[in-house]
């Protein structure tokens, strides 16, 4: 029997289209999908807002981190993703379980004006403020976070995820850990214009970065325990 979506899932946290208990499989799956293949430790879980609009802001080496985030928040979540995932099979249920298509490497209207509805809504949204998977070390921030931010009045909510990479020269892991780690909540004032903008991105970018780090120092050392 086919699903039929609703046209705004008000109260839900969710865009149009979206099917809530189909939203509610995606995060079950997300979070025991890749255990066989990672042992994966998850610290500061409780820090996530559980009610009020948020917008989480994380780093992005591959295609496994916001399957990981998305997965283990304890509430529903909306991310941004590439709009060449949406097509065929694997596009109709990005759509019903309430993700959110993005032109990379140019403002999308559209997307930033569903992901406003949804912070209106109460809800929780994901960006990845690189703007593109790389290294995953946050330096080439684009402003779609601090625009929703400043738009919704949001909470900023930084989340790391490492260990998803081989590194360099490395022979195959066997299960490797990794880390997905929540920082604190913080408000953030974002100024009038572009200026402001452009000031409230690199504080962004800064204390996402500065988690990443932290949790890449947190590794090391641990591997010298060891």
């Amino acid at each position: 029997m086919p699903v039929t979506p609703v046209s705004r899932q008000v109260g839900q946290g969710l865009p149009p289209g979206a099917v809530p208990w189909l939203h509610d499989l995606g995060r079950f799956i997300g979070r025991w999908l890749y255990r066989p293949a990672y042992r994966v430790r998850v610290r500061g879980v409780e820090r996530v807002p559980r009610t009020g609009p948020v917008v989480l802001v994380a780093n992005h080496s591959t295609m496994i981190e916001p399957q990981l985030i998305f997965g283990m928040l304890p509430r529903r979540s909306v991310f941004l993703v590439k709009d060449e995932m949406f097509v065929g099979v694997a596009g109709w249920g990005l759509r019903r379980i309430g993700q959110v298509p993005v032109r990379r490497g140019t403002p999308d209207r559209t997307a930033l004006a569903t992901l406003t509805e949804v912070l209106a809504d109460g809800g929780l949204v994901g960006v990845f403020p690189e703007g593109t998977r790389g290294a995953g070390d946050v330096d080439q921030a684009q402003q779609g976070a601090a625009w929703l931010v400043r738009k919704a009045g949001a909470v900023v909510l930084p989340v790391a995820v490492r260990g998803t990479l081989r590194p360099p020269g490395s022979r195959r892991r066997l299960r490797p850990v990794v880390d997905v780690v929540v920082g604190e909540p913080f408000t953030l004032d974002v100024g009038k214009g572009r200026a402001g903008l452009s000031q409230a991105t690199e504080q962004l970018r800064d204390t996402l970065a500065a988690l990443v780090r932290a949790v890449d120092d947190e590794r090391a050392r641990r591997d010298r325990d060891i």
